[in-house]
């Protein structure tokens, strides 16, 4: 317990999710309790009433991509959680989490071995942001990050073998990786779950 606050419970899609949500609540001077999910987003989905009605006496915050499900987050929030409980955040990535990774551009392109000028302006507009992730790392100095985070050809597979612990690495490197005040800059899906989460330290 944190300044004698209850940890935040929270259910994400995967295992880089878990991490930028990890760092966003300890940055803002919060606790992460037990994280539910990483088994994907429907899934995540089909649960989503019970964290909802675990929410009415507990803290709790929900992150899910929005993947070009609905046209904007409040339509897909409307559609899976009308009334969400006193104590949930219903958080949507616009579109998915590497939109907010791309978000802290010096960083990012940093990590990468790339050229920051490849990286979009506006990350939240990118229809697929795992894609264009991805693709930037198909262009990195580092023959490693080429290797680790881009699939084999005729793999089959749309990301490399260390893809997932690449972005872990970097999210959770407080010294030299993801900075989430400078991603919410220039990410609005972003600032508005920073936004929520500072509630609960109000």
């Amino acid at each position: 317990m944190a300044n004698g606050r209850l940890p935040i419970s929270a259910a994400v899609e995967g295992d880089v999710d878990e991490a930028v949500l990890r760092r966003i609540v300890e940055h803002i001077g919060l606790e992460l309790g037990n994280v539910y999910g990483r088994e994907g987003k429907q899934r995540l989905l089909r649960r989503l009433g019970g964290y909802n009605n675990a929410a009415r006496v507990s803290p709790w915050v929900v992150l899910v991509d929005l993947d070009g499900d609905f046209g904007c987050a409040p339509a897909f929030v409307q559609h899976w959680l009308a009334a969400p409980s006193q104590y949930m955040r219903f958080r949507v990535v616009v579109q998915a989490i590497e939109a907010w990774l791309m978000a802290d551009r010096q960083r990012i392109s940093a990590a990468l071995a790339i050229n920051e000028r490849r990286l979009p302006l506006d990350p939240d507009s990118v229809p697929q942001p795992k894609a264009v992730l991805v693709d930037l790392a198909r262009h990195s100095k580092s023959r490693a990050i080429r290797e680790e985070m881009v699939p084999r050809e005729r793999s089959g597979r749309s990301v490399g073998p260390l893809y997932g612990a690449r972005l872990r690495q970097f999210v959770l490197d407080e010294a030299s990786g993801w900075r989430p005040d400078e991603a919410a800059a220039h990410s609005n899906s972003l600032r508005r779950c920073m936004e929520s989460l500072r509630r609960f330290a109000q």
